[in-house]
């Protein structure tokens, strides 16, 4: 069994190569453990997109009369039907993988690969016999899965990873989330919206900590306007889950406290899947738990090639997709750039939505930059006015003195959808003044990108 490409995971990251190395022409096999589609179409992003719309629209409903709507009788949500709609949204995406698989001929082989000296796999399946296959190319692709620390050991029960959150069979009256990042944050405002009483820890001094501090600032805001309790400069010492529900201890600036909640949910990042994959046999050299790699994703071993999550970068499901279109048609021989890590945008999808490119204002200022910043409140947007989501606004960073665009930051309704305005301009070297220039549809959401920047250069109309 050879193969030109053998893929190990079947991700965001994996199915995207293996599609473009088939558009190219390449004879390719996939190797998936599980289902098609990894962690991001079966536990990550997509069926946590689908848990936020049933809490959007629960929001919605509760608030019609805000909107001049009126509903006879009471509004509520069935817990077990939106887990079920979620797991349903999940499996269609699954199966759309399966029929791109079939429509780009690519071969998936069912089981656990494990990469081996001589441009060899070994692939386990569920029944344990062991197949060998072979390629020119074996890319690794194998993905991430939620970090445990030492004092937050995951049950599955009453300390749970993102998987549990997504699948419980009950809702919590209680639930403590540790850490705030864009999984924690986006699972803190699900429950929270299903009316689970949530409180969120954070070991940084504000949430998010990765956005730019105005940013952290609102969504603080805005969670805690929702009901929210959320503790910064926090870290959880220690869980006890001999009890009926979990009681964690928690240190703070003023002394430990302890909080009780029917579920605790880990949210403190993720482990990369490098484990009992065949890196130390074969050579492949790792740093903590990281596959390192050059700019073209080719390993120390000639042959061996690792994308996504599993090598150092963002570990984000468009950047997997990235690096493996990158990887294979450098493979293929076309000319390639490699990719530019400072132009990936982030996303984070709870209510209201946050979505950002480049430097932070600290981040520029550290860099010795001169600079610009703009900042326009979507309370001044029309369109946001109208469908009543004035919360938020956008900012901008440029460079002052030749006009590049350092960054771009937003938090409101809608932004995740806006951020690529952003990101293309910047890849096309885009100066502010062309921002400017370029005419914006009215009402949107998206004019306040324009005005934002316009605001960096004395020049808003509507503030």
């Amino acid at each position: 069994m050879k193969y030109d490409i053998i893929i190990l995971g079947s991700g965001p990251g994996g199915y995207v190569t293996a599609i473009r190395a088939s558009q190219l022409g390449f004879k390719v096999a996939v190797v998936e453990k599980e289902n098609l589609g990894g962690i991001c179409l079966n536990w990550g992003c997509i069926p946590t997109k689908a848990l936020l719309k049933s809490a959007q629209v629960f929001d919605y409903l509760k608030h019609a009369a805000d909107y001049g709507l009126t509903i006879s009788g009471e509004v509520d949500k069935d817990f077990d039907a939106v887990i079920a709609r979620s797991r349903g949204v999940a499996d269609g995406m699954s199966k759309g993988v399966q029929f791109l698989m079939k429509k780009n001929k690519i071969e998936v082989i069912d089981g656990f690969g494990k990469v081996k000296p001589g441009k060899k796999v070994d692939v386990t399946d569920k029944d344990g016999k062991v197949t060998e296959i072979s390629a020119d190319h074996i890319i690794i692709a194998t993905g991430a899965r939620s970090r445990e620390l030492p004092n937050l050991p995951q049950d599955g029960k009453k300390v749970i990873g993102y998987r549990q959150a997504m699948t419980l069979e009950t809702q919590p009256k209680k639930m403590i989330v540790v850490g705030s990042g864009a999984i924690g944050v986006e699972f803190a405002h699900f429950y929270n919206s299903m009316g689970t009483e949530v409180t969120i820890v954070e070991f940084m001094p504000n949430i998010v900590p990765v956005e730019d501090e105005d940013v952290s600032k609102q969504m603080e805001r805005s969670l805690k306007k929702s009901g929210i309790t959320i503790m910064t400069n926090a870290s959880v010492e220690k869980v006890d889950t001999s009890g009926e529900g979990v009681k964690a201890t928690v240190k703070t600036a003023k002394g430990e406290e302890i909080l009780e909640a029917d579920i605790l949910l880990s949210a403190v990042g993720i482990k990369s899947n490098i484990e009992n994959i065949g890196l130390e046999e074969t050579g492949i050299a790792t740093d903590r738990d990281k596959i390192l790699v050059n700019d073209f994703y080719q390993t120390n071993i000639p042959g061996y090639y690792a994308i996504g999550d599993v090598v150092p970068g963002q570990a984000l499901a468009h950047v997997a997709s990235a690096e493996g279109i990158l990887c294979v048609e450098k493979i293929a021989g076309l000319h390639v750039d490699p990719l530019d890590y400072g132009n990936i945008p982030g996303c984070t999808y709870a209510t209201p939505e946050i979505a950002s490119v480049g430097m932070t204002e600290k981040k520029a200022k550290e860099a010795g930059y001169e600079i610009k910043v703009g900042k326009f409140p979507f309370s001044a947007s029309g369109k946001a006015k109208a469908a009543g989501t004035p919360d938020g606004f956008v900012k901008v960073i440029f460079d002052a003195k030749y006009g590049e665009w350092l960054g771009c930051h937003m938090i409101g309704a809608g932004v995740t959808d806006m951020i690529a305005e952003a990101v293309v301009a910047r890849k096309l070297e885009t100066t502010g003044h062309e921002i400017l220039k370029a005419v914006h549809p009215h009402p949107t959401m998206s004019e306040a990108v324009m005005e934002a920047v316009a605001a960096a250069y004395d020049e808003v109309i509507h503030l």
